[in-house]
């Protein structure tokens, strides 16, 4: 794959505190241009970064023709640079666009552009214990027409922002409140893309939450309103003893790689793990009975976030009393272990970034 690499004429001095999450970027970004009449895919180059200029009639501004996705590059202890399972973000990435009706990106287009900006930027990988390198694929509709129609050019970018340990303090239980007045997703809808708009229309009930002291949302489905879905921005599980529960892949739950790591590694542990619509009510008698040991959210950014509390419609249960549960807990350090090279990869997920010479 040919990439042009610009110099950039002054370099950024690399913090030393506080890193935040996606407030700081990197010397460079990678950038690719689509146009249906060139024959697809050109001009494949990583740039300093900055603005982007963009027609006020850009559809992307208009029509939303927008995708994402995000993932980390993690340093380990003898100074290599790996990434996690890039070729799922890849694969999603492709869904999704089709989804939109956008080209795709090519997996491994996708993944050798992230290996070549993060080879050039592997200075700004951090090495600090818990923190990573934040990367942010993503693309939007160029072409200047306020028609609705499918656009006939797009640009694909990559940016990277180091990022501090999610979980500076440990890994802690949050409040979660149960949102049965707006939705994330209907079948037959976008929810298992990673689109702005889903993000966009999901603010509302977190503002909401955040109103009544609680953290996140937990959404229920489009339909009936009944049945559980995603906590936030992240795919929910439910402990129930040996038996974990979470909402299946049928169209409107995003197909996360943490979900399906964590999956994986709960069956080589040996739980069983059932992908099946719950109903709000039987998780809410789980956690008022004890039967629902534990509950967490599993995501890139906190890799897990563990549910201490539910409220729904103004009826609160606590769960394993407010403290992050035993497997939550084992998942993590397995599953961040892995990723920062400190423990054995059995699945091979990790994926090291060569230096070029």
């Amino acid at each position: 794959m040919d990439i042009r690499f610009e110099q950039s004429d002054t370099l950024k001095e690399k913090p030393t505190g506080a890193l935040g999450f996606g407030k700081i970027y990197t010397d460079y970004m990678f950038v690719a241009n689509y146009d249906a009449d060139q024959g697809g895919w050109h001009d494949l180059r990583i740039v300093p970064f900055g603005p982007i200029e963009l027609s006020p009639a850009s559809m992307v501004l208009h029509y939303a023709q927008e995708t994402f996705e995000g993932l980390k590059a993690y340093r380990t202890k003898d100074g290599r640079i790996q990434l996690f399972r890039p070729e799922m973000n890849a694969r999603r990435f492709i869904n999704s666009n089709e989804r939109l009706s956008m080209p795709a990106v090519p997996e491994d287009m996708f993944v050798g552009a992230i290996k070549a900006l993060v080879d050039v930027e592997r200075d700004w990988v951090p090495a600090n214990e818990g923190e990573s390198l934040y990367i942010r694929p993503y693309m939007f509709a160029t072409e200047a027409c306020v028609g609705v129609h499918p656009a006939t050019s797009y640009q694909f970018i990559i940016i990277c922002s180091p990022s501090s340990a999610y979980y500076p303090e440990g890994v802690n239980p949050v409040k979660i409140w149960v949102e049965d007045e707006y939705v994330r997703a209907t079948p037959g809808g976008t929810g298992f893309t990673k689109c702005g708009g889903n993000y966009a229309g999901s603010l509302k009930a977190q503002e909401k939450a955040e109103a009544q002291g609680y953290t996140q949302v937990l959404w229920l489905d489009g339909v009936h309103k009944k049945y559980v879905e995603e906590v936030g921005s992240m795919n929910a599980m439910f402990v129930f003893g040996n038996t974990v529960v979470t909402a299946p892949i049928d169209g409107t739950v995003l197909p996360g790689v943490t979900r399906d790591s964590i999956i994986r590694l709960l069956k080589d542990w040996g739980y069983e793990v059932e992908e099946r619509h719950m109903p709000i009510d039987e998780l809410m008698e789980g956690a008022k009975n004890g039967k629902l040991t534990e509950a967490f959210g599993t995501g890139t950014a906190a890799v897990i976030s563990p549910i201490g509390e539910l409220c729904y419609k103004g009826e609160k249960a606590v769960i394993n009393d407010f403290k992050t549960g035993e497997l939550t807990q084992k998942l993590y350090d397995t599953l961040t272990g892995i990723q920062w090279g400190t423990i054995a990869d059995p699945h091979e997920w990790t994926v090291e970034v060569e230096k070029q010479a």
